[in-house]
């Protein structure tokens, strides 16, 4: 069993919920992914493994998984939330293109050394960094410069 998976049943029996077959079948398919999704696409991937698993289970479980400290809710984009599973994986900002809605992930530890001082200055504890940046991408500003 790897680690995610036993932080995630010890999570489960602290809440008084089962281990259930679905929950490790969502489990497991979130960290196969090394991408930004939301529930439905999520859905869509595990009703191609089984049919056995309800798109209520898959709702019901994401907000299981993000209390346990597993994914976090990243981006929203066209109107959706969007997940990462972050357990394991380093701290990193997320890059939104407004127009287009690509998502850049850039690595935040030089950012974080200053954001620990200034919380140690402020006397402040810090439960959960997210830095996202919204704008237009290198992309969608040169076509639009092209288009002009």
């Amino acid at each position: 069993m790897q680690e995610h998976e036993i932080i995630f049943e010890a999570f489960l029996e602290k809440q008084g919920l089962k281990y259930t077959k679905a929950r490790k079948l969502i489990l497991e398919i979130v960290f196969k992914l090394h991408e930004h999704f939301d529930v439905e696409y999520l859905y869509d991937l595990i009703h191609q493994v089984s049919k056995d698993v309800s798109r209520a289970t898959v709702y019901r479980t994401i907000p299981l998984m993000v209390e346990a400290g597993l994914i976090q809710r990243s981006v929203r984009s066209e109107s959706r939330d969007k997940y990462e599973h972050i357990y394991g994986h380093p701290r990193h900002s997320h890059w939104v293109c407004k127009n287009c809605g690509l998502v850049i992930e850039t690595d935040i530890q030089d950012l974080m050394k200053l954001v620990q001082s200034e919380a140690k200055t402020q006397n402040f504890q810090i439960d959960e960094v997210n830095l996202t940046v919204r704008g237009i991408c290198w992309k969608c500003r040169n076509n639009a410069n092209e288009s002009q």
